[in-house]
């Protein structure tokens, strides 16, 4: 007889504002730098494109801490708090975290994403694989604001365990970086921990061939927010009209993802707004920031975390970082 199991609890943190997100994206655009949020790249056909990227060969990011996990689980696994919640941030379909759940069994797995429907079917999917394991979901913009510690709560006597992977706290410039690390910190007593991944300062080619590949995959991802934000403003963005460039900054030790203007044109928006871009402006679209090593410690220092360890590939191109508070 099969037994039914209960669908993942979902809290959802969001007090979402439609108007709102649509006069921030209109004033990214009007802004003198124009920019686009990277949360914009993330429909569908986005998330289907940037699975496509993780695959690619130039995209070393994904493979490289996979790898990592793969060589050093178990050593990992014995810094790890025997008794725990593990908390997935911006967790998707949980793929990255299943892997380790049979490794340390944790009480609880609790996934925190925007996109409620998504994370839903995802916990459900663990929760029917793992029953032992209780499943909680968060809607939450955890990149903005954070407070789950209730939630944490409820289960006093297992530790907390961060778990960041993918190197997206690269999309963050420092200050916002740091504040993020510290909202993470607050929710860590002693035995809690944060394991993040960590895209390392490495070679200009390598970098910028990581985010404008042969085929034209990135290409067509960063092209591709044109397309969503004409969606949300109404507006008539011309994709064929814009080209995509990537370029490693080496004095913020950053990516930057850009839509490059390939002649004069005017875009209108919804109702009598319009902005007139000339050839070679371009819009921002997105960061991603590179660490040393070094670099990346001190910053967990000043959010709280006192002592680290860090893995890396034999290129030293990525790092896993493992924190725990002073």
């Amino acid at each position: 007889m099969n037994i039914a199991i209960p669908l993942p609890r979902i809290e959802n943190t969001i007090a979402s504002n439609h108007s709102i997100e649509r006069t921030q994206l209109l004033s990214g655009l009007l802004s003198p730098q124009a920019k686009i949020d990277p949360k914009y790249f993330y429909d569908d056909l986005g998330c289907e494109l940037f699975t496509q990227i993780c695959k690619l060969d130039e995209y070393y990011p994904t493979r490289t801490e996979a790898a990592i996990f793969d060589k050093y689980r178990d050593d990992i696994g014995a810094a790890l708090p025997e008794v725990s919640q593990w908390i997935d941030l911006g967790c998707g379909d949980c793929a990255k975290s299943t892997q380790w759940l049979e490794h340390m069994v944790p009480t609880r797995l609790v996934g925190v994403d925007i996109a409620g429907d998504f994370l839903q079917s995802s916990l459900t999917a663990v929760a029917a694989r793992y029953p032992a394991i209780d499943c909680v979901g968060v809607v939450s913009d955890f990149t903005q604001a954070m407070d789950i510690r209730s939630l944490l709560s409820e289960r006093p006597g297992a530790a907390p365990v961060f778990f960041y992977p993918g190197s997206s706290i690269g999309n963050f410039d420092r200050p916002h970086a740091l504040r993020f690390l510290q909202s993470i910190r607050r929710h860590c007593p002693a035995e809690g921990r944060l394991l993040i991944g960590v895209d390392l300062v490495k070679n200009r080619d390598i970098l910028e061939a990581a985010y404008d590949d042969a085929q034209g995959v990135t290409a067509a991802f960063n092209l591709h927010v044109l397309e969503v934000v004409n969606r949300e403003l109404n507006s008539d963005f011309n994709t064929e009209l814009f080209r995509h460039r990537a370029l490693f900054d080496e004095a913020h030790q950053r990516i930057e993802m850009q839509l490059v203007a390939e002649c004069d044109q005017t875009v209108d928006f919804a109702g009598d707004i319009s902005r007139q871009f000339n050839a070679g402006e371009h819009v921002l679209t997105e960061y991603s920031h590179k660490y040393t090593i070094d670099g990346f410690g001190q910053m967990l220092k000043e959010a709280g975390f006192a002592r680290y360890q860090v893995w890396t590939d034999s290129n030293q191109w990525f790092g896993v970082f493992l924190a725990e508070p002073g």
